[in-house]
């Protein structure tokens, strides 16, 4: 193995095992191509219980400022000092990085998060979506994904999602949208090669050991809820709708996410599909869709959009209006809004003002985004507790 593989295949199994996972034997080999490494010591902290301080943090915010902190924005530049200003100049609360945003090493793009985040003590929510295999942002992440990860035991699924979480914490990336829990058995499915299972079981067993890889090193989000593997068509282009009935989708589509939650997966993300049998709407506009995650899932984290541009990708006339999307998506219960696809540097601020404007006019209740403020700002002060910049640890014995 080179010197660099070393690098990358100590400080990975050092983070594993801290973190109480198992060293696959794959990683002793000459792939994946690492990125370049400095060095330091590995360290993983527990969050914490952060609720209370979230809770007195946002009593002292104004509406703006708890407005901008449930919107995720993304702008496509590499360039830190722009990033810096970005998010200065916003004050919004979760930055999405894309392929435009990741530079050629691990060690640029730490200096990109450092840039983000431009206030340590109530970091951004930085994240990305790092599936692996056709959805992934860091081209040095060669490790299993769910096309392989599919057809093996869970404990493998387990061990690549701690190595991609230990990725993603060196890289400075506190959120992973990561983990499909979608059931799709079909091969024609668009999201059939991203999916972790065919069936149910499998599907659950093999996301809850995801979920439990990527602990203590980046916080897990499970998507699409409810599941596009029941409604036939590609979201990024329409709504995809089914007639399955809400007992069915119990006994099998929610099967994963329910395992997903019981894992305790930090984010639940919504997708831009609708079974109508339970709300016509898309669920990321359901309250019922949302009701059903809380009360009847259990889920408490944080629940956000998918890149709301996609709805406007639809081409639905109702829906052509990013600002009114992002409104609608708060008082359906969505935690945080994201928005990438048609955006630019004036989107979010844009879409604050509409929230701003939405609680002074009564139609998006004050306390409705106060409840989101204070999951997100739990979340913001669970990653600060957590420190940053994951890196190799000298001590820790090199795999051959």
């Amino acid at each position: 193995m080179c010197a660099a593989r070393r690098v990358l295949a100590v400080g990975v199994a050092c983070a594993v095992a801290l973190i109480g996972g198992a060293v696959p034997a794959a990683w002793a080999g000459d792939d994946p191509a690492p990125p370049e490494s400095d060095g330091g010591t590995v360290r993983v902290v527990a969050g914490g219980d952060h609720g209370a301080e979230a809770k007195a943090r946002v009593a002292r915010m104004s509406t703006r400022e708890k407005a901008a902190s449930v919107v995720m924005g993304h702008v496509p530049t590499t360039d830190a000092g722009a990033l810096a200003e970005y998010m200065r100049r916003t004050g919004i609360g979760g930055f999405i990085l894309m392929g435009a945003n990741i530079p050629g090493t691990e060690a640029a793009l730490r200096e990109l998060t450092a840039a983000i985040t431009v206030d340590a003590a109530l970091p951004p929510i930085i994240a990305i979506d790092q599936e692996g295999g056709d959805v992934s942002r860091l081209p040095w992440d060669g490790f299993p994904s769910a096309v392989a990860l599919k057809d093996r035991a869970a404990a493998e699924a387990r061990d690549a999602f701690a190595a991609r979480g230990a990725l993603l914490q060196r890289a400075g990336v506190g959120v992973n949208f990561g983990i499909v829990a979608d059931l799709a058995a079909d091969p024609s499915m668009f999201i059939h090669r991203r999916a972790l299972g065919t069936t149910a079981g499998a599907s659950a067993e093999r996301v809850e050991a995801a979920v439990d890889g990527e602990a203590d090193s980046a916080m897990s989000t499970i998507k699409h809820f409810p599941g596009h593997g029941a409604a036939p068509g590609d979201s990024h282009v329409g709504i995809p709708s089914t007639t399955m009935s809400k007992a069915e989708w119990t006994r099998a589509d929610g099967a994963p996410f329910q395992a997903g939650v019981d894992a305790g997966a930090e984010f639940l993300m919504f997708g831009h599909l609708s079974y109508t049998a339970v709300d016509p709407d898309p669920a990321t506009l359901s309250a019922e869709w949302h009701r059903i995650a809380r009360e009847e899932l259990g889920f408490t984290g944080v629940t956000i959009t998918d890149d709301l541009g996609m709805l406007q990708a639809s081409g639905i006339p109702a829906y052509q209006d990013p600002v009114v999307n992002a409104v609608a998506s708060l008082a359906a219960g969505n935690d945080m809004v994201l928005t990438i696809a048609f955006s630019t540097p004036d989107t979010a601020p844009r879409i604050v003002d509409g929230i701003v404007a939405a609680v002074e006019a009564g139609t998006l209740r004050e306390e409705r985004l106060d409840d989101a403020a204070v999951r997100v700002t739990t979340a913001r002060l669970s990653l600060a507790a957590q420190g940053r910049g994951l890196v190799p640890c000298a001590e820790c014995t090199a795999v051959d």
